[in-house]
């Protein structure tokens, strides 16, 4: 009797484990590879730390990148599927898609995403229902066309630069038309459908355009330093709504700081993990902005900025 207690004492301690005891997996895939997914990718696999999850410990995390192919998104969001991990998180839009056509039941965090009713990842914001919910980066918009017409007054023309066959991309660009409407502006489109593609989208801009704008946009990120070559050889002034993008050659940026995208992406695993539902999470939309100038692609674009931006940013690089 006294062995038939301790095996059921044992089997009500197992059953009553508590969640962060119990080993899960995190599978995450980016659409591509680049400083901005990778912060995204960081920042949850932090906040996931932050949370009590320590990867090898009681938790695996799994990371594979589609490097730029649709095709191979598809190939790794069933793949995944097929390994039946506790959530899986795509970074952008294009696997997104992929990972939320490949499962109905699997929870799904998406981030990274400008906008997810449109590209088709939920139907609604607020509690979406079903398996999916995450995290939209929609950028801003109309805050990006101010800051180019600070810095250029006499801007009359914007160059996108931009994949045609990204969601994500053609979504900003409607909303880029209309809040350059409003200023008088125009847009001059430019489009460039894999990364190969992108200096000659961008040399398309050059005597169309007085400046050249690049959303987040992930083929066009992943070969930015492409574009920069043409921005500073055309003497036409590069601003993106990417912030990492910075760093390697724009002028300026108006946006998120994706490690932080992340890591409230990670909260958001962290809380499935722990036995909510995603259809029960409002979908969020990204928190904060970094204005980030670059003095140096100034003056190689042939431009200068104005002292009152150069105050107000955030980060500064010469």
């Amino acid at each position: 009797m006294r062995s038939m207690f301790l095996a059921l004492l044992a089997a009500t301690a197992i059953a009553t484990t508590p969640t962060m005891a119990k080993d899960v997996s995190v599978a995450v895939t980016a659409i591509v590879e680049h400083p901005a997914l990778d912060a995204v990718r960081d920042g949850v696999k932090d906040a996931l730390a932050e949370a009590g999850y320590k990867d090898g410990e009681n938790y695996k995390f799994i990371y594979q990148s589609a490097q730029g192919n649709p095709a191979t998104a598809a190939q790794i969001a069933r793949q995944f599927v097929g390994d039946a991990p506790d959530v899986i998180v795509p970074i952008s839009t294009p696997s997104a898609q992929a990972v939320v056509a490949a499962t109905r039941d699997i929870p799904v965090v998406f981030t990274a995403a400008s906008d997810p009713i449109g590209a088709q990842l939920v139907k609604t914001m607020e509690k979406p229902g079903g398996n999916v919910t995450g995290l939209s980066d929609l950028s801003p918009v109309a805050e990006h066309v101010a800051l180019i017409k600070e810095i250029m007054p006499n801007v009359k023309k914007i160059g996108y630069l931009y994949n045609s066959g990204e969601t994500n991309s053609v979504s900003l660009l409607a909303v880029l038309k209309e809040a350059a409407a409003k200023e008088g502006i125009e847009i001059v489109e430019s489009a460039a459908t894999k990364s190969s593609e992108v200096k000659g989208a961008a040399q398309a801009l050059i005597g169309r355009a007085d400046v050249m704008y690049v959303p987040t946009d992930n083929t066009i990120v992943s070969a930015l330093e492409s574009a920069v070559t043409v921005a500073e050889e055309g003497k036409l002034p590069l601003f993106t709504a990417d912030t990492d993008s910075v760093t390697r050659g724009a002028v300026a940026a108006l946006g998120f700081n994706y490690y932080d995208v992340g890591k409230q992406t990670g909260v958001v695993v962290a809380r499935i993990l722990k036995g909510e539902k995603p259809g029960d999470i409002d979908v969020e939309v990204a928190k904060g902005t970094d204005l980030v100038v670059n003095l140096g692609a100034a003056k190689k674009m042939g431009i200068e900025l104005p002292q009152a931006v150069v105050d107000r940013a955030t980060k500064k690089i010469d």
